[in-house]
């Protein structure tokens, strides 16, 4: 069977688990965003905070990834529950870093002009401190996205589902239809939020340029 005879018959099979890819992904990305930005800001608040939370999670991406989904299983079992915390805790560096990154190279004087107007840390920190780091969070963001949608295709090796399913199968088979039908739409996915991202990214960045003195 051809490539194309192939799509027109397995196509909502395809649209349907992409779909399901692509929702695990972004349930992880969400997950490692809440975890990570408040990590983050405390980092940027607290030296000692910084240098445990910053080594713990650049330890963590050190890990490899299959190793990572291994250490899930006596853990958590097999499913959707280990996949999506191994992500999250993949996902974890590029959002807490690039958090305390934006957050400690604003300009010390626009801290200073917030104090001076009687902000008070908290106000600072929400009203001024965390709009300037977006393209910076942004940025970390991306590479988080990217790395989920990736790291999600070998979740199906313990059960998670996914296109890593159609990958592995058609290799178990030698069927390449079945491997492109899962890779394609990884990459898809891949290029489309690195390319969305990025946009968003370049607005915040030009936001900034604005509003920076």
């Amino acid at each position: 069977m051809s490539l194309l005879d192939f799509l027109a018959t397995r196509w909502e099979d395809i649209l349907a688990v992409s779909w399901w890819h692509l929702r695990l992904s972004l349930m992880a990305v969400a997950l490692a965003l809440g975890i990570g930005l408040p990590l983050g800001i405390l980092s940027h608040m607290s030296r000692l905070a910084a240098a445990v939370v910053l080594n713990a999670v650049s330890v963590i991406y050190t890990v490899p990834t299959l190793a990572l989904f291994g250490l899930m299983i006596p853990l958590l079992g097999i499913g959707i529950l280990p996949a999506i915390v191994a992500v999250v805790l993949y996902s974890l560096l590029p959002v807490v870093q690039n958090t305390y990154t934006g957050l400690s190279t604003i300009d010390p004087n626009l801290r200073e002009v917030a104090i001076g107007i009687g902000m008070g840390r908290f106000t600072r920190l929400f009203r001024v401190e965390l709009p300037l780091a977006l393209p910076v969070i942004f940025a970390g963001l991306r590479v988080a996205v990217v790395n989920a949608i990736g790291m999600v295709t070998l979740a199906s090796l313990i059960a998670a589902g996914g296109l890593g399913d159609f990958i592995f199968r058609g290799i178990s088979i030698m069927s390449w239809n079945l491997v492109l039908a899962g890779s394609v739409p990884v990459l898809v996915m891949a290029l489309g939020a690195d390319y969305l991202l990025k946009l968003t990214e370049q607005r915040l960045s030009r936001a900034r340029q604005g509003i920076a003195p």
